[in-house]
C-alpha cells in the first residue's frame, strides 16, 4: 500500500526535535507506561515484584495513577470492577510466576463477566524463555500456557520495539465485543534495558464494531412483529453495551414482558408493567418463558443460572443476540445473531412493526404474584427484611458488589438494582473474595459516589488484607459482612444433600475490632438497625465496615 507524501505526520520543529532526541534514562518500562498513556489509560492496578520493577519505576515518571492492592487476585478483582464501571480498559501490572498465577481466579471472573482487563506481566530474562530449565527465580516452563485458557488473547514481547504494538493489540482485543481480559508478558531484561526509542505518542486501538447481518434483523423483526406471546430475556450484554434504553423502547413497541438475568440486573426498570424482574430460579418464571411463542434473548448465553439450572425447555422460536460467537446456540437452537446488543436492538427498533397486547402486563402481574405467594409460604421474613434494609440504605446511583454469599443469592433474584451497571457480583466464575476488592476498583473509577460491598464471613476472610488498601486510598466504600460463622450456602447444600455439613464451620475474628485495627471505623448491627447503620456508613467519607451477625436461609429451589 503506497502513501501520498501529504499523508505523512506533519511535525513542528520542536516536535521533530523531541522525537529525534528523546529524554535520557528511559527503559522498556517507560515504553509500557507511555503506551498505556497513549491509549488513554489514567489508572493502573497491581502489585510490584522483582521482575516487574522496571514497570513500577516507570510509573514514577508518568501521570498514571497507581492503585496497589495487597494480593494479586484482589488487584485483578479491582481492575475487573474498574472495567465494568467505566467500560474502559483496566491495566493490571503483575510480576512473574507466583504473582502472575495468583491473579488467575480474578481473570477467570473477568472473562466470565466480559470485563476489559489488560494484564501486563513480567517474565524471566529473555534467555530463559522457551521452556529451558535455567533456574531463574519465579521461572515457569511456559507462563502464558497457564493463562491461555482464561484470557481472550496472549501477546509476548521479546524486544523493546515490540512493546507499544503488543499493548495496543491487547487493548483492542480487550475492548472488542465481547469485552474480556487479555495478557501481555515482557521479560525482565527488556523492561530494565535503556531505550533510545522516541516517546510513545497517542495510539489508536479502536475496536471493530460488531453489527448484525441485515437479513437476520429482518427475520427476527418478522418473528417478533407477528408473535402472539413474545418475551425478552435481557442479559449482561445489554448492560455492557449501554443498551437498556433501546431494550425498553423495543419491549414497549411490541408489548413484550422482560426478565433480566443476574448479570443483566438493572437492564430493565424493576417496577415497569412489563417487568418480570429477575426471578429466573423460579418455576413460575420458567413456565412463562417456555410458553412464549417467540423468545428474544439479548446478551446472554442462557447458562446454568439463567436457565434455572438447565431445566428451561423453550417450546417457541428463540432469537439469540450475542457478541460472543461461542455462546450462540450453545444451549438452545435459535436464530443466532452475532452482534453487539446495542447495535442489534437499534436495528430491530427500526425494523419491527408495532404490536399491541393489552393482556401482557396482566400476565406479568400473575407470574409475580405466584412467585410472591411461593416465597411468602417459606417464612423467610428475616432475609427479605435484610435485603430491603440494604436497598433502603443504598443510594440509587451507587454501585454495589456482591460476593458469593446467601444474601447475594437473594439479591440476584429479589434486589431492585434501579440503574443499569450498578449491581455486580462474582456469579460469572463463582469464586470467593470478589466484593471488597472490586468495590475498591469501583471507588477508584468514581470517587464521588459511595460504594457498597457485601460478603459473608467466609468470603470476607479472602479480602481482609485490602482493609489496608481501602484505608491507604481513603476509598469511599462500606463493607457489609454478614457473619454466620461459616460458608453458609455450602452448609445448606451439604445438609440438604448429605444430612450434615463438612468443612463449612469457621472460627472467625472479631470483624469490628479487626477493621478498627486498620483504622477503618466499624459497627456491629442487627436486622432492625441495619438500614440506619448502613445509611450512616455510606454517607461517611472514607471506608467503613458494618457487621451483621445473622443466619440467613435460601428460598427453596424449583429445579430439583
Amino acid at each position: 500500500m503506497s502513501h501520498d507524501h501529504d499523508d505523512r505526520p506533519q511535525l513542528t520543529a520542536a516536535q521533530a526535535a523531541a522525537v529525534l532526541t528523546p529524554p535520557p534514562g528511559r527503559t522498556g518500562g517507560d515504553l509500557v507506561v507511555e503506551s498505556l498513556q497513549g491509549l488513554g489509560a489514567t489508572t493502573v492496578f497491581g502489585l510490584p515484584g522483582q521482575h516487574a520493577l522496571g514497570m513500577f519505576d516507570a510509573l514514577r515518571r508518568s501521570s498514571l495513577r497507581y492503585v496497589g492492592l495487597r494480593v494479586e487476585n484482589n488487584a485483578g478483582f479491582a481492575a475487573d470492577a474498574y472495567g465494568r464501571i467505566t467500560g474502559e480498559v483496566a491495566p493490571l501490572l503483575l510480576s512473574t510466576g507466583p504473582g502472575a498465577l495468583t491473579s488467575l481466579a480474578a481473570l477467570q471472573e473477568a472473562a466470565a463477566a466480559s470485563a476489559p482487563v489488560l494484564a501486563i506481566a513480567s517474565q524471566v530474562p529473555t534467555a530463559g524463555l522457551g521452556g529451558g530449565r535455567h533456574g531463574y527465580l519465579h521461572e515457569l516452563r511456559d507462563q502464558q500456557a497457564s493463562v491461555r485458557d482464561i484470557v481472550k488473547s496472549v501477546h509476548t514481547v521479546r524486544a523493546a520495539s515490540q512493546i507499544p504494538s503488543a499493548i495496543a493489540a491487547a487493548w483492542e482485543s480487550a475492548l472488542t465485543a465481547p469485552h474480556g481480559p487479555v495478557w501481555v508478558e515482557i521479560p525482565q531484561d527488556v523492561l530494565l534495558a535503556e531505550t533510545t526509542l522516541p516517546v510513545v505518542s497517542a495510539m489508536d486501538a479502536t475496536p471493530r464494531e460488531l453489527y448484525p447481518r441485515p437479513e437476520l434483523t429482518i427475520a427476527a423483526a418478522h418473528l417478533l412483529s407477528n408473535a402472539e406471546r413474545p418475551v425478552i430475556i435481557a442479559g449482561g450484554g445489554v448492560v455492557r453495551s449501554d443498551a437498556s434504553g433501546k431494550l425498553r423502547a423495543l419491549a414497549e413497541r411490541i408489548d413484550a414482558p422482560v426478565v433480566t438475568t443476574f448479570g443483566g440486573k438493572g437492564a430493565f426498570p424493576w417496577e415497569h408493567p412489563l417487568s418480570l424482574r429477575s426471578w429466573l430460579e423460579d418455576r413460575h418464571t420458567t413456565d412463562f418463558l417456555e410458553d412464549a411463542d417467540v423468545l428474544l434473548v439479548v446478551g446472554s448465553g442462557l447458562g446454568e443460572l439463567s436457565s434455572n439450572y438447565h431445566t428451561f425447555r423453550p417450546r417457541g422460536r428463540v432469537i439469540q443476540i450475542e457478541a460472543d460467537a461461542g455462546k450462540l446456540e450453545s444451549n438452545h437452537s435459535a436464530l443466532g445473531i452475532h452482534s453487539d446488543a446495542r447495535e442489534a436492538l437499534s436495528d430491530l427498533l427500526e425494523t419491527v412493526e408495532r404490536r399491541e397486547d393489552p393482556g401482557a402486563a396482566e400476565r406479568v402481574r400473575t407470574v409475580l404474584e405466584k412467585v410472591r405467594v411461593r416465597i411468602d409460604a417459606q417464612e423467610l421474613t428475616l432475609e427479605q427484611q435484610v435485603l430491603a434494609a440494604v436497598r433502603q440504605a443504598l443510594p440509587d446511583g451507587s454501585p454495589s458488589f456482591w460476593d458469593m454469599t446467601i444474601l447475594s443469592y437473594w439479591a440476584w433474584s429479589a434486589f431492585d438494582a434501579r440503574r443499569p451497571n450498578t449491581m455486580h457480583s462474582a456469579q460469572g466464575a463463582g469464586g470467593l473474595g470478589y466484593a471488597f476488592p472490586a468495590a475498591i476498583g469501583a471507588a477508584a473509577a468514581d470517587p464521588t459516589s459511595p460504594v457498597l460491598a457485601v460478603s459473608g464471613d467466609g468470603g470476607a476472610m479472602y479480602s481482609l488484607a485490602e482493609l489496608a488498601t481501602a484505608r491507604q486510598y481513603d476509598a469511599p466504600l462500606t463493607w457489609l459482612i454478614v457473619d454466620d460463622g461459616g460458608y453458609g450456602i455450602l452448609r445448606e447444600y451439604m445438609t440438604d444433600a448429605y444430612g450434615e455439613a463438612t468443612g463449612t464451620e469457621l472460627t472467625r475474628p472479631d470483624f469490628v475490632a479487626l477493621a478498627e485495627s486498620f483504622g477503618v471505623p466499624a459497627v456491629r448491627t442487627t436486622p432492625d438497625s441495619l438500614a440506619t447503620d448502613l445509611t450512616k456508613a455510606l454517607a461517611t467519607p472514607g471506608p467503613s465496615v458494618v457487621v451483621l451477625p445473622a443466619l440467613l436461609r435460601m428460598f427453596e429451589p424449583t429445579h430439583l
